[in-house]
Protein backbone atom coordinates (compact mmCIF):
# COMPACT_ATOMS: atom_id res chain seq x y z
CA UNK A 1 0.00 0.00 0.00
CA UNK A 2 2.83 2.73 0.75
CA UNK A 3 4.22 4.07 -2.14
CA UNK A 4 7.53 5.95 -1.76
CA UNK A 5 8.12 8.89 0.91
CA UNK A 6 6.93 11.91 -0.05
CA UNK A 7 8.84 14.49 2.50
CA UNK A 8 9.43 14.91 6.21
CA UNK A 9 8.03 17.91 7.54
CA UNK A 10 9.59 20.35 10.18
CA UNK A 11 7.76 22.75 12.47
CA UNK A 12 9.79 25.53 12.66
CA UNK A 13 8.54 29.06 15.12
CA UNK A 14 10.03 31.58 12.14
CA UNK A 15 9.84 30.52 8.54
CA UNK A 16 12.09 33.29 7.13
CA UNK A 17 14.77 32.29 9.17
CA UNK A 18 14.54 28.65 8.61
CA UNK A 19 14.05 29.12 5.23
CA UNK A 20 17.07 31.48 4.88
CA UNK A 21 19.09 28.63 6.91
CA UNK A 22 18.63 25.73 4.56
CA UNK A 23 19.58 28.39 1.38
CA UNK A 24 23.12 29.60 2.94
CA UNK A 25 23.88 26.91 5.41
CA UNK A 26 22.79 24.21 3.25
CA UNK A 27 22.49 25.39 -0.04
CA UNK A 28 19.68 23.79 -0.59
CA UNK A 29 16.59 24.92 -3.87
CA UNK A 30 13.91 25.91 -1.43
CA UNK A 31 10.47 26.72 -3.04
CA UNK A 32 8.57 30.22 -2.38
CA UNK A 33 6.12 30.29 0.66
CA UNK A 34 2.36 29.08 0.24
CA UNK A 35 -0.04 29.59 2.43
CA UNK A 36 -2.42 26.75 3.15
CA UNK A 37 -5.61 28.02 5.01
CA UNK A 38 -7.49 24.60 5.34
CA UNK A 39 -4.33 22.83 7.30
CA UNK A 40 -3.47 25.98 9.34
CA UNK A 41 -0.17 26.89 7.80
CA UNK A 42 2.34 28.21 5.63
CA UNK A 43 4.89 25.89 3.96
CA UNK A 44 8.19 25.67 1.82
CA UNK A 45 9.70 22.54 0.37
CA UNK A 46 13.35 22.05 0.76
CA UNK A 47 14.38 19.90 -2.54
CA UNK A 48 16.92 17.12 -2.22
CA UNK A 49 17.73 14.49 -4.66
CA UNK A 50 15.22 11.29 -3.13
CA UNK A 51 12.38 13.85 -1.29
CA UNK A 52 11.08 16.57 -0.28
CA UNK A 53 11.77 18.75 3.14
CA UNK A 54 8.33 20.41 4.45
CA UNK A 55 9.28 23.41 6.66
CA UNK A 56 5.70 25.11 8.10
CA UNK A 57 5.08 27.52 10.43
CA UNK A 58 1.44 28.43 12.26
CA UNK A 59 -1.16 30.15 9.97
CA UNK A 60 -4.05 31.56 11.55
CA UNK A 61 -4.99 31.07 15.69
CA UNK A 62 -6.41 27.61 15.31
CA UNK A 63 -3.55 26.00 13.56
CA UNK A 64 -2.19 22.94 15.24
CA UNK A 65 1.47 23.74 14.67
CA UNK A 66 0.71 26.57 17.13
CA UNK A 67 0.09 23.33 19.75
CA UNK A 68 3.17 21.43 18.74
CA UNK A 69 5.42 24.65 18.74
CA UNK A 70 3.95 25.37 22.49
CA UNK A 71 5.64 21.85 23.49
CA UNK A 72 8.63 22.38 20.92
CA UNK A 73 9.54 26.14 20.92
CA UNK A 74 12.52 25.42 18.90
CA UNK A 75 10.13 23.67 16.35
CA UNK A 76 10.93 19.67 15.38
CA UNK A 77 9.72 16.91 12.75
CA UNK A 78 5.76 16.95 12.72
CA UNK A 79 5.25 14.15 10.78
CA UNK A 80 6.22 11.36 7.62
CA UNK A 81 4.53 11.85 4.01
CA UNK A 82 3.67 8.80 2.24
CA UNK A 83 2.52 8.31 -1.09
CA UNK A 84 -0.14 5.94 -1.64
CA UNK A 85 -1.83 5.01 -4.95
CA UNK A 86 -5.78 5.00 -3.90
CA UNK A 87 -6.16 7.63 -1.17
CA UNK A 88 -9.85 6.06 -0.57
CA UNK A 89 -8.86 2.52 -0.20
CA UNK A 90 -5.70 2.63 1.77
CA UNK A 91 -8.02 5.17 4.51
CA UNK A 92 -10.56 2.09 4.18
CA UNK A 93 -7.87 -0.71 4.75
CA UNK A 94 -6.62 1.35 7.90
CA UNK A 95 -9.60 1.92 9.35
CA UNK A 96 -10.66 -1.53 9.06
CA UNK A 97 -7.65 -2.44 10.93
CA UNK A 98 -8.10 0.12 13.78
CA UNK A 99 -6.24 3.02 12.68
CA UNK A 100 -7.87 6.60 13.36
CA UNK A 101 -8.13 9.51 10.45
CA UNK A 102 -7.85 12.18 11.63
CA UNK A 103 -10.50 15.14 11.03
CA UNK A 104 -13.87 13.81 8.98
CA UNK A 105 -11.95 11.08 7.67
CA UNK A 106 -12.29 12.88 4.08
CA UNK A 107 -9.38 13.81 2.03
CA UNK A 108 -8.29 17.55 1.74
CA UNK A 109 -5.99 19.11 -0.92
CA UNK A 110 -2.43 19.53 0.25
CA UNK A 111 0.46 21.33 -0.89
CA UNK A 112 0.84 19.49 -3.65
CA UNK A 113 -2.64 19.92 -4.63
CA UNK A 114 -3.27 16.34 -4.24
CA UNK A 115 -5.70 14.34 -1.63
CA UNK A 116 -4.14 13.68 1.46
CA UNK A 117 -5.00 12.87 5.02
CA UNK A 118 -3.13 12.37 8.52
CA UNK A 119 -3.30 9.36 10.72
CA UNK A 120 -3.27 9.56 14.73
CA UNK A 121 0.04 9.16 16.20
CA UNK A 122 -0.97 7.10 18.95
CA UNK A 123 -1.85 4.73 16.47
CA UNK A 124 1.54 4.58 14.96
CA UNK A 125 4.87 4.92 17.34
CA UNK A 126 3.95 7.71 18.36
CA UNK A 127 4.59 9.53 14.80
CA UNK A 128 1.62 12.03 12.61
CA UNK A 129 1.52 9.93 9.03
CA UNK A 130 0.16 12.15 6.25
CA UNK A 131 -0.71 10.00 3.16
CA UNK A 132 -1.20 11.76 -0.17
CA UNK A 133 -2.49 10.52 -3.17
CA UNK A 134 0.09 9.75 -5.86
Amino acid sequence: MLGRLNHVAIAVPDLAAATAQYRTMLGADVTAPQALPEHGVTVVFVNVPNTKIELLEPLGEGSPISAFLAKNPSGGMHHVCYEVDDILAARDHLKTQGARVLGDGEPKTGAHGKPVLFLHPKDFNGTLIELEQA
